[in-house]
């Protein structure tokens, strides 16, 4: 059973539901949530087109959308600098006038004139009324699942969803004020899912039933790992490690009563609580957190403004030195330093500091540091961010840099 926490994938036909949000013959797309930058840039360049220089020099003529596509990977084909996505898609925006219908089948079309380049759908294509193709009806809704075979999604979103709930940034004192497993029915030892325990607050009264839902929904966490920044050595943050998800069945409470010597004792009742999930056994001692509200996101790939100087600090969930595509790292920026969800960063080899052998003095160089590949920001905490790896060419290892792309 996953957590709900609930995410909203762009597909391409909110992508230009999006960018069409302005046009009259499009009001539905008021609704879709784009921010003013991405409304700019589509008008901008539908009536300008994309200069040749950031074209691929390789993009192809014509691009026919199949089954496995990605709005990443056809932003791949024709740009340089595959997060310019609304450029891509604000080409179109006088030939798509339903922008709530993509097809399987359409074929996009790049035409250079003037020294820029414009991409629309060839005709014929059913670009206007789905002639002749499987229509598919797509709209931004909260998904838990994976999307349709036959939409065209910005990113695989299950690369990321996992992430979206598992990990936990907390502060020093996070998960030792939280509530905690104290005991387990017929006293066993692990738990799993199906299996009931029971459970104390922290510092305060958490563990008592919300008027407002049925069962009051907790993530279960164990060992809270300090971040440190590569640089300076200071912890950014305690990375506390997901094993399961429970539900509240019964609140903790206390009664007071008379001992037989006379003297006040307090009766302590822990809260009864179901497991409804376990990535491993669970056991006594664990630590409880509230399960935040739906946290509805879009993630659609863009580079950030200003400049970015930042580090990994370490590769989640796994013991390899360096990490691999569409694996995630942990970077030493976040919200405090203006990072956003989609943000798309660099990643640079460090160039090598070598002697030159064709110089009688030999003289120590530093080869320049070049670009590795690339990372997308999807979760960014205060002080650090989870990134998704989307291309590399070289594993990325802890202490690699990253930066704003150029």
């Amino acid at each position: 059973m996953k957590t709900p926490v609930r995410h909203v994938i762009c597909s391409s036909a909110s992508l230009i539901a999006a960018l069409l949000a302005l046009v009259p013959a499009a009001s539905q797309a008021q609704k879709y949530p784009i921010t003013p930058q991405q409304r700019a840039t589509a008008e901008s360049v539908a009536t300008k087109g994309v200069p040749l220089a950031d074209i691929r020099p390789d993009a192809p003529k014509e691009h026919v959308v199949v089954k496995g596509d990605t709005l990443w990977a056809i932003s791949k084909l024709f740009l340089n600098s595959p997060w310019r996505w609304p450029e891509l898609w604000g080409m179109n925006l006088d030939q798509i006038r339903n922008p709530h219908l993509i097809y399987p089948g359409q074929k996009l079309v790049l035409t250079i004139k003037d020294g820029r380049a414009t991409l629309g759908l060839s005709t014929g294509q059913g670009a206007e009324d789905g002639a002749n193709l499987a229509q598919v009806r797509l709209s931004p809704k909260t998904r838990i699942t994976a999307l349709t075979d036959n939409a065209l999604p910005t990113l695989d979103s299950r690369l990321i969803e996992p992430f979206l709930s598992e990990p936990i940034i907390l502060g020093e004192e996070g998960l030792s004020q939280a509530p905690r497993i104290v005991a387990a029915q017929d006293a066993r030892v692990l738990l799993t899912r199906g299996d009931r325990a029971y459970a104390r607050s922290g510092s305060g009264k958490d563990l008592i039933d919300d008027p407002q839902k049925k069962h009051k929904a907790y993530r279960i966490f164990r060992n809270a790992r300090a971040l440190k920044d590569p640089e300076t050595g200071a912890i950014l943050g305690y990375e506390a490690q997901y094993i399961g998800r429970a539900l509240l069945m019964r609140s903790e409470s206390s009664q007071s009563s008379t001992g037989k010597d006379g003297k006040p004792v307090e009766n302590i009742t822990p809260a009864t609580i179901d497991i409804v999930a376990a990535k491993e056994e669970i056991r006594v001692g664990d630590r409880l957190v509230p399960e935040p509200p739906p946290d509805i996101q879009s993630y659609t790939p863009h580079a950030g403004k200003g400049s970015v100087q930042a580090r990994v600090v370490s590769v989640y969930g796994s013991a390899v030195a360096n990490a691999a595509q569409n694996q995630v790292v942990v970077i030493n920026k976040g919200l405090a330093d203006g990072l956003k969800p989609g943000q798309v960063l660099s990643v640079l080899n460090d160039g090598a500091r070598l002697i030159d052998s064709t110089d009688p003095q030999k003289t120590q160089i530093k080869l320049p540091d070049e670009r590795n590949g690339l990372v997308m920001v999807f979760r960014p905490f205060d002080k650090v961010s989870y990134a998704l790896i989307l291309e590399i060419t070289r594993g990325v290892k802890v202490g690699d840099r990253l930066q704003n792309p150029s």
